[in-house]
């Protein structure tokens, strides 16, 4: 009877793997499996692929080729590298960054697949005391995005300037339009500390954004990680490129 029970287990589970690995793909998808196959993406890049799965999260944020996207800071260009060649022929993306720093994307912009990507200076700088960014006056310069992107970058800041970047937000967007947050993942109403300073807690950042006037659409577990304690800093190399991040989808009221 247990061989038997076995048996059928391995068979459900052979036709389940089966499915998924023929799963047809979006059209979105697809288009971000390309994206990730060019030439502007180098051996850093890819090997981040199979952690981040953008074919999976740019899915679950709702990305589509027409949108009108804004890239808050964009870091070393990692998600620019695949978004910049999805949107460029509906759509458009824009990189939120200080002009400073927008320059060293001057190279990549030039390459194929990166017609409709923009610079977005903003004022923004880096306050090496505090070990976060400092955020100065803030407006996106439009009303009608589709969607904002803050990867991994809502720790940096403090209290004031998250309220500050979640209301530039909400007011760039059009009716309908999505926020999204994803970050390394602080336990639920543990104080920050020095080794926590780049983990957020859920639950706090989704209080903070509905604040701003956001209603909370969706959440996912996508990079749900059992084995990251959730205690030490992501820099470690006990977590680091294996941290807990949560995702977040917010939406602008209709």
């Amino acid at each position: 009877m247990k061989k038997t029970k076995l048996l059928l287990a391995i068979a459900a589970f052979s036709v389940s793997t089966s499915f998924f690995a023929k799963a047809e793909l979006s059209p979105v998808q697809k288009h971000v499996q390309l994206a990730m196959k060019m030439e502007h993406r180098d051996a850093t890049d890819t090997k981040r692929d199979h952690n981040r799965n953008p074919i999976a999260a740019l899915e679950f944020f709702g990305l589509e080729q027409d949108m009108k996207v804004i890239e808050f800071a964009p870091g070393n260009g990692w998600y620019t590298k695949i978004l910049a060649p999805v949107l460029q022929d509906k759509g458009e993306l824009h990189l939120a960054y200080p002009e400073k720093w927008l320059a060293g994307f001057d190279p990549l912009l030039k390459k194929e697949g990166f017609k409709s990507t923009h610079k977005l200076p903003i004022n923004l700088d880096w306050n090496n005391e505090e070990r976060r960014y400092a955020l100065g006056s803030l407006n996106f310069g439009m009303k009608d995005a589709d969607m904002i992107l803050n990867i991994r970058e809502y720790h940096n800041f403090n209290l004031t300037d998250k309220n500050k970047l979640n209301k530039a937000a909400f007011d760039s967007l059009k009716p309908g339009g999505k926020y999204v947050i994803v970050d390394h993942t602080r336990r639920h109403m543990e104080p920050e500390t020095k080794e926590l300073g780049r983990r957020e807690d859920p639950v706090q950042v989704i209080l903070e954004v509905q604040a701003a006037g956001f209603i909370l659409e969706d959440s996912s577990d996508m990079f749900f990680r059992p084995d990251d304690e959730l205690r030490y800093e992501v820099g470690r190399k006990t977590v680091t490129g294996n941290t807990d991040r949560f995702s977040l989808v917010f939406k602008k009221p209709e």
